[in-house]
């Protein structure tokens, strides 16, 4: 069994972001005497970007938003996606909330090194040579979309380093008696093409992008008219377009081979049991996602021990681009800040320094 908590939350950011869609008409609506649109506003501005080498000298790479000295959460992006996928007000959010968010690509995609893992279980043994290099002891992780398996994998692999896991919209397993209900199940029939072809399929993906980024505008105003009309007042924000955008000229930095890699795997077995992980796990999941259905949060939420579920009435597969204080919050939750030392009273000028007491006659 498993808590369904239904939160107003998305309903009411859905209708602010309704409002900002409304005055963005569809093709047919506009009219030719139209003032030409606004230019977009600027994208979220990292701390920091760099990679971490791994054993054997693959590489991930990151960007770093909010508090430098907070508690770390590594944020999983979708298929396809790279470092910089992230909600638009993620870094501050994150900043207010001592939270230091780190956006952490999947090789093939930006700075990070191409490769296909045999299983998604395989992520962990990454994550946790990720987290060494940036001497990262404890931390949270948070995937949207294509990244929640991801999320899963490492809470799987690291519960004693982990403290809270958070999949927003997630594909739940596609094969063998865990597999959640839906069209993805058909996946497994078409891995072994998709494994077969990776490396074309991961070549041509980069060239065809590459050329075309000049029209990518254009190309993401197409596809708000086609997409599923719940995901449609979300990706109008003018701020939710620069942050799509962005993330893609950073993905094909490096080429964008990873989301055939992720595909591939996500056709596969994923090596461990939902029943086996004993992280704290939140699921949030619109239940008009039109992308990965409801059914895989429900099934994903009953299958993990403990776990919930958060449905978002009316929200679709980019819900988790606008829920990013909820996500946030529950995550401060399972992992309360440090509370902050009080300063010490500077010492005033002139003011006698107070003597060091003798501690020779004092046992340890």
């Amino acid at each position: 069994m498993f808590d369904t908590v239904n939160t107003s939350a998305y309903d009411t950011r859905t209708r602010s972001t309704t409002a900002v869609g409304a005055l963005e008409p569809d093709a047919d609506q506009r009219s030719p005497t139209m003032a030409a649109p606004q230019p977009l506003p600027e994208p979220p501005v990292p701390n920091h970007e760099s990679l971490v080498l791994l054993p054997g000298g693959r590489a991930l790479g990151y960007a770093e938003y909010g508090d430098p000295n907070g508690r770390p959460v590594l944020w999983f992006h979708g298929t396809p996606g790279a470092r910089k996928q992230l909600p638009p007000d993620g870094g501050e959010l994150a900043l207010e909330r001592g939270i230091r968010l780190i956006g952490v690509e999947r090789p093939g995609t930006g700075f990070s090194t191409q490769h296909t893992y045999g299983q998604v279980i395989e992520w962990g043994t990454d994550v946790e040579a990720f987290a060494d290099g940036l001497g990262i002891d404890h931390f949270a992780v948070v995937g949207l979309s294509g990244g929640g398996p991801f999320v899963l994998a490492a809470c799987h692999a690291l519960p004693d380093r982990i403290v809270a896991g958070a999949v927003l919209g997630g594909i739940g397993p596609t094969r063998g008696d865990e597999a959640a209900p839906g069209y993805t199940r058909l996946l497994p029939f078409v891995e072994p093409a998709l494994a077969a072809l990776r490396i074309p399929l991961g070549e041509v993906l980069t060239h065809l992008i590459r050329p075309i980024r000049a029209f990518a505008s254009q190309g993401f105003d197409v596809y708000t008219r086609v997409a599923p009309p719940s995901d449609r007042p979300v990706m109008r924000v003018p701020e939710m377009k620069s942050m799509f955008l962005h993330d893609l000229t950073t993905a094909v930095e490096g080429g964008l081979r990873a989301p055939v890699s992720d595909l591939v795997v996500f056709g596969r077995p994923w090596g461990f049991s939902l029943r086996d992980l004993h992280v704290p796990i939140r699921f949030w999941h619109g239940d008009a996602d039109g992308i990965v259905p409801l059914s895989h949060g429900e099934f994903q939420a009953a299958m993990v021990p403990g776990a919930d579920l958060v449905v978002c009435p009316g929200g679709g597969h980019f819900a988790g681009f606008i829920l990013g204080q909820q996500v946030f919050d529950w995550i401060g939750e399972q992992w309360p800040a440090p509370a902050k030392k009080p300063r010490r009273p500077a010492a005033k000028v002139g003011a006698a320094k107070p003597r060091a007491r003798s501690t020779a006659n004092r046992s340890v």
